[in-house]
């Protein structure tokens, strides 16, 4: 192809990523050159210095980059846009994994972060891997296709020039990430905005985007420029309708229509796509269905919206769902139900040491709209020398996704702009479980499953055959980034070993290693915290509660872990999952389905499988 050519098929190609990016379009000719012939020269105009002081302190810059020319360099000159290499690429899980095994990196990395590299190994792993949040940089890949795993952040560390560009409040360049698409490769794209004379520092801006609030922006830069904010208060206030509403798919509300009457001189027809109730649901009070308009219920694995038009035109139909259930399945909003629970007043002490309320929810702040409380509640913290191990979860996902434990404020800082997300306190002192076979105790979490009948009145049950989760290395406070010490969710990743312990084989075992700690007395605490988590999320109307729905049945599983606290094990609430993975509980009970479908809509309990859990 000519060179006409050439340049229609790269604007084709990269056109909308040229305007999301706000490249400006006299730029774009030559950065179509400069990347088809693998042009990098910048330092014709940029020149990278090292800075000299009498003494350095963590935020003063290592290095600067000055404009050259003698007659500058003009923004509106098309040739003044520069390609950056990225000198690392890495997910964030594999840091210390390619600082070890990738010949050079760890050098290469701690002579631009000013890290001593004749230190040992270890200890200069430990400190690069503290530094480069000053350093690097994210993109993620949200093109259609791409499973969830493909679509995680992706982290990069700029070559020494792109490195030494400090930050300016009013910056003179800018400096973005682009993907070539025909060679699949990142790099980032530096262009001016203002003209700049000969000896003109290079700035950017390090935290770009619409941070107008003037204190947001001073927490997003805490990385690179220390900042109390102590003074504000960290007392959270509940969302509005509109904040549980934002994001939400459209859903109808429905008409109050009496309940559905079940004749039971024959089998309830079920429709579902789940294998496992297509598996195990055999008892013959059910019959299942291949066409969902011949069912009595629907058992569905897709959200249903639309509540008003199933109670008009099929009133006596059950649906596996309740109208604006998201409530406790999305992580910001059920951190925002739970704290409608006071069940303790702050008193003076309480507030000395910080505890924030109901106690079995892990302080939880949501980084999107109550970033600024949560720095203040970190840094208090920091200053009373409380243990300060946080671990960042996506709203969202599940299967520990993008998910990061830490205590450093400057990682945190830098996680925020990735995706919405929510900074919960870590369990410092979990309740370990002794694995002999791996030499020592590991952390466990307990999964509960929980049947909803009714919201008004409030009527709800476990299923007193629980699950355990456990990790597989033994626990300490170190080494975050090692996923088998500190998750418990092995069941999807086929390299790790997953530990199967049934219900009864583990009471037995708890009975043998804590003969103090009854486990009926822990079940009934955390039946009496889930009493209280369903209270909450149904004293308010849709769309900041659940709704009701006399054709609503729901299950859902609770994943709780156990504290240490003042010498008693309590309960901690860690979250509660929609459309749960029920294959192990069909494995360990074949009565599963048959037990919970006779429960749900037939009324049919039985004392041993179910506890209820609400009055």
């Amino acid at each position: 192809m000519d060179g006409v050519s050439l340049y229609a098929t790269f604007l084709h190609l990269h056109r909308p990523q040229l305007l999301a990016s706000g490249i400006p379009e006299h730029f774009w000719d030559t950065l179509h050159k400069k990347l088809c012939n693998q042009i990098f020269d910048a330092s014709d105009a940029l020149s990278l210095m090292f800075i000299e002081y009498d003494e350095i302190t963590d935020e003063d810059p290592i290095c600067t980059v000055v404009v050259h020319p003698e007659n500058g360099v003009l923004k509106n000159d098309p040739q003044h846009i520069y390609i950056v290499d990225h000198a690392w690429t890495f997910r964030l899980d594999t840091v210390r994994a390619q600082l070890q095994q990738i010949p050079g990196l760890l050098v290469r990395m701690a002579n631009i972060m000013g890290v001593d590299n004749d230190q040992p190994e270890a200890d200069c792993i430990e400190e690069v891997s503290n530094k480069m949040w000053k350093y690097c940089q994210m993109y993620s890949i949200g093109a259609d296709g791409l499973n969830i795993e493909s679509q995680m952040p992706i982290w990069y560390i700029m070559d020494e020039l792109g490195c030494g560009i400090n930050h300016s409040d009013t910056p003179n360049f800018r400096l973005v990430p682009f993907m070539f698409m025909p060679e699949q490769i990142t790099y980032s794209v530096l262009f001016p905005i203002e003209d700049c004379e000969e000896g003109t520092i290079v700035t950017r801006d390090f935290v770009e985007g619409n941070h107008t609030n003037p204190e947001i922006r001073k927490a997003l830069l805490l990385p690179w420029k220390k900042c109390s904010f102590t003074h504000i208060s960290y007392d959270l206030k509940e969302p509005s309708e509109e904040y549980f509403l934002d994001g939400h798919i459209e859903e109808t509300l429905p008409a109050d229509v009496s309940p559905p009457i079940v004749d039971i001189s024959r089998p309830l027809k079920v429709f579902t796509t789940y294998i496992y109730i297509r598996q195990f649901l055999t008892d013959p009070s059910f019959e299942l269905v291949d066409d969902e308009n011949d069912a009595d219920i629907l058992w569905l694995t897709t959200h249903f919206k639309t509540f008003n038009e199933l109670s008009t035109d099929f009133p006596n139909r059950f649906i596996n769902q309740f109208p604006f259930e998201n409530v406790i399945t999305i992580k910001d909003l059920l951190a925002a139900v739970c704290r409608r629970v006071q069940t303790d007043r702050v008193t003076g002490e309480t507030r000395e040491l910080l505890k924030t309320f109901p106690t079995w929810l892990p302080t939880t702040f949501n980084l999107k709209t109550e970033l600024l409380e949560f720095v203040s509640y970190f840094q208090q913290r920091e200053e009373k020398e409380l243990d300060n191990h946080w671990i960042i979860k996506p709203w969202n996902l599940a299967r520990s996704l993008d998910t990061h434990i830490t205590k450093d404020l400057a990682k945190i800082m830098r996680l925020q702009p990735t995706g919405p997300k929510i900074a919960q306190k870590y369990i410092e002192n979990p309740v370990l479980f002794d694995r002999p076979e791996i030499g020592g105790k590991v952390k466990f979490d307990v999964r509960y499953v929980i049947l909803l009948k009714s919201v008004d009145p409030l009527e709800a049950y476990v299923y007193r055959n629980f699950f355990l989760r456990f990790a597989n290395k033994p626990f300490a406070l170190d080494q975050f980034d090692d996923y088998e010490q500190h998750f418990t969710v092995m069941n999807y990743n086929p390299q790790v070993q997953l530990r199967h312990i049934p219900c009864k084989e583990f009471l037995e075992m708890w009975a043998a290693q804590y003969p103090d700690n009854n486990w009926m007395e822990i079940e009934k605490d955390i039946c009496d915290m889930l009493k209280e988590v369903f209270t909450a999320a149904t004293l308010k109307k849709p769309p900041s509660g659940i709704g009701k729905c006399h054709q609503s049945r729901a299950l859902y599983a609770t994943d709780v872990m156990l504290e240490w606290e003042d010498g008693k094990i309590t309960p901690k609430l860690l979250e509660i999952n929609w459309t749960p993975d029920c294959k192990r509980a069909c494995d360990y009970y074949p009565e599963f389905y048959n037990d919970i479908f006779k429960l749900l809509f037939l009324n049919q309990t039985n004392d041993n499988v179910f506890r209820k859990i609400t009055l």
